[in-house]
């Protein structure tokens, strides 16, 4: 301003203007100033520092998917990141890092999903959920870029396939518990009513076992159940096999009738009585009582039902000696002894 009305009046030499000298001026002074305070300089370091501090690794490709910069977490996740690869597509990058080809879903902006990566240098897998997200300088304008970001769920996968497990499986004998009997039964009972299929269930019990438990303590009677557990797992193979509480089994014969169910209960019981039970205390034979009984699928016969019957069969086994096989006497009165 006063330059100007310096220049107005004539009070400058020769008519010359000062203003452009004193704006040329001006700027370098804020250029020195701007320049003294880093602020030019901040920014990017700032920007970098944020980068860098996200525990999610991210990897950031341009408009033709060339890896242009990732930030730290991302050489944790991958250790064969390098600068280097500033510049190599994004096929090559994924290839140089896991050994496969890229996913198609990898490709594109707003996926998110799980991926499973085996990393040279490590001996487990490691399950990663990929996000992709586009950058954009507005949100109508065209794409100008690709996020990657992965965080590591290997642990969490771990930890959920535990919690599953435990769930679904006894903890003492490791096979099926009765929670998931149930629910798989249920399945294959229904599966094999609208087939027309056969459906038996067998329910047995270990001989003896309270007496067991008396003589030697409940860690041998632990023993004797797992000794049990495993015999019958091994000879059922992927048949419906499970834990249905304290000393009782059950096994779910989809395909099957009461007659057979009643001859493959007496095979088992025959060959776990050759099958003793050898502990620093004793030797101790093993006897099973079994009681069978077969779906009938008449109008409003339940699952449980039929486990009744069974249940009813075992009790006449029990009370007929034990070690022996008894068909509910709704369907058969023969025995197996």
């Amino acid at each position: 301003m006063l330059t100007a009305f310096l220049y107005l009046i004539g009070a400058t030499p020769s008519g010359i203007d000062p203003v452009p000298m004193v704006l040329w001026i001006t700027s370098l002074l804020y250029l020195w100033a701007i320049s003294s305070s880093r602020l030019f300089t901040i920014t990017p370091i700032a920007k970098n520092a944020i980068f860098n501090s996200i525990n999610n690794g991210v990897m950031v490709l341009d408009e033709s998917l060339k890896l242009i910069e990732f930030n730290e977490a991302g050489e944790v996740l991958f250790p064969e990141l390098h600068v280097s690869m500033y510049g190599m597509n994004a096929e090559k990058v994924w290839l140089a890092l896991t050994g496969e080809d890229l996913p198609t879903e990898l490709r594109v902006a707003n996926y998110t999903g799980e991926v499973e990566v085996e990393l040279s240098g490590r001996k487990d897998k490691r399950i990663y959920q990929v996000r992709t997200a586009s950058l954009q300088a507005t949100l109508n304008s065209k794409r100008e870029g690709l996020l990657w970001i992965f965080t590591d769920v290997t642990e969490v996968k771990k930890l959920q396939v535990q919690l599953e497990y435990q769930a679904y499986y006894d903890e003492l004998t490791q096979v099926l518990n009765r929670r998931a009997f149930f629910e798989r039964c249920e399945q294959e009972y229904t599966k094999a009513r609208d087939s027309g299929t056969a459906f038996t269930v067998i329910l047995l019990d270990v001989d003896y076992f309270k007496r067991v438990n008396d003589t030697y303590g409940h860690y041998v009677g632990d023993q004797l159940l797992k000794h049990v557990a495993q015999f019958y797992q091994e000879q059922l193979q992927d048949m419906l096999f499970a834990r249905y509480g304290g000393e009782e089994f059950i096994i779910g014969l989809k395909g099957m009738t009461a007659t057979d169910g009643e001859v493959l209960a007496d095979h088992l019981r025959q060959s776990i009585s050759n099958k003793p039970l050898t502990t620093e205390e004793a030797m101790i034979s093993v006897t099973v009582s079994s009681g069978v009984a077969e779906a009938t699928f008449e109008v409003g016969e339940t699952l449980q039902r039929i486990l009744n019957h069974a249940d009813k069969a075992l009790y006449r086994a029990k009370q007929d000696g034990r070690n022996r096989v008894r068909v509910y006497e709704g369907l058969s009165r023969e025995t197996v002894d």
